[in-house]
């Protein structure tokens, strides 16, 4: 019976990205898994139980990342930052699969050098290592192929991310923490990590174009880069239609998806863009940047941002929220481009990688 070890200890933050992926794609592995394996799950303290009572679990602990005791013939990491990796003497035999998600580090103003580098020469080793490499996107798979050396005998698989299929049907109520705050405004919507490469800070001055909207800017806020937000709309005066709830649970985000005028992502790196098709799933005219793994993702139905000029951002926005509302299939399309990124698609693909290593 052939045994698969998935690291799904990211379940620990399950309002990240990489939380979403481990959740989802965890369970979509379980319901496909063929009748002659034996899935064992990493998870952090407390998640055993998580996808049923057919797999097995280990507990992630400091402890166990210096080695987990047990016979696996094939290991997935499912992201390139991961500490749990088999060691040869307690599971040499297991054939690892990496999942990359991007190299997005390489971009870093606050990384010097010597840390990039760093960084790459581990991600080297563990690439070495692996049997099989997966990347998220054709964009991600090009700049791994660029940065690292990957054998011949290697080949990168593309795998796409998903979204969860039930998304945008259950009853959706607008959660109190939002109640006061959101009122009856029309409001743009980001969805991501306050950081830099995000590039929000792009989108304060389109409230000065469109008076009557707020924005809503929600995710971990715990970067510097936040406050820095939070100063310039108050200098902009605009701080009054600024929300930053910080990050939110997938109750309060399916509702600001449900609700919002427009989805605006300026993001200058991406390894996928997840948030971006949660925003076609339910439909919404989805604005963004030209850049990295984006375009793949959005394809001809989104709307994208020439340059980062206020004036050019807003005219944009004028001219696609005007396009969207004259072109009644133009919601339809959107929700189809959204359906083309599933998990169970992803888990099917996974498994055939699975099936040829072992």
């Amino acid at each position: 019976m052939p045994s698969l070890f998935i690291d799904t200890e990211r379940l620990r933050d399950l309002n990240s990205g990489l939380g979403q992926v481990c959740l989802h794609l965890g369970h979509e592995l379980v319901r496909q898994c063929p009748n002659q394996w034996q899935l064992t799950f990493l998870v952090p303290k407390g998640k055993s139980g998580i996808f049923g009572d057919s797999v097995k679990y280990v507990e992630a602990s400091w402890q166990r990342k210096l080695g987990i005791a047990g016979r696996y013939d094939v290991w997935h990491c499912l992201h390139q930052d991961s500490s749990y990796l088999p060691f040869p003497l307690l599971n040499g035999s297991a054939q690892l699969v990496l999942t990359i998600h991007d190299l997005n580090f390489l971009e870093r103003s606050d990384y010097s050098a010597t840390k990039k580098a760093q960084k790459l020469a581990r991600l080297q080793q563990k690439t070495d290592r692996a049997s099989a490499l997966t990347t998220i996107s054709d964009y991600t798979a090009s700049v791994v192929k660029e940065h690292l050396r990957i054998s011949s005998s290697k080949p990168i698989r593309v795998i796409y991310n998903g979204v969860a299929a039930d998304l945008n049907e259950a009853p959706i109520e607008l959660p109190d923490s939002l109640l006061h705050s959101i009122a009856d405004s029309p409001f743009f919507l980001f969805l991501g990590v306050i950081h830099p490469k995000k590039n929000v800070h792009t989108l304060l001055p389109l409230l000065e174009a469109f008076p009557d909207y707020q924005l809503v800017l929600a995710g971990p806020d715990g970067h510097s880069y936040a406050q820095h937000i939070r100063e310039q709309a108050q200098k902009l005066g605009v701080a009054n239609r600024l929300l930053m709830p910080g990050a939110v649970d997938e109750a309060t985000k399916r509702w600001l998806y449900a609700h919002c005028e427009a989805f605006l992502f300026p993001s200058l790196s991406e390894g996928f863009g997840l948030p971006v098709v949660e925003a076609m799933t339910f439909g919404k005219p989805v604005f963004m940047a030209n850049l990295t793994s984006l375009p793949e993702v959005g394809g001809k139905e989104a709307y994208y941002f020439e340059n980062f000029e206020p004036e050019s951002m807003a005219k944009i926005i004028h001219d696609g929220l005007h396009d969207f509302g004259h072109n009644p299939l133009r919601a339809e399309r959107m929700k189809r481009r959204a359906t083309e990124f599933s998990w169970s698609n992803a888990a099917k693909a996974y498994w055939e990688v699975y099936e040829e290593v072992v």
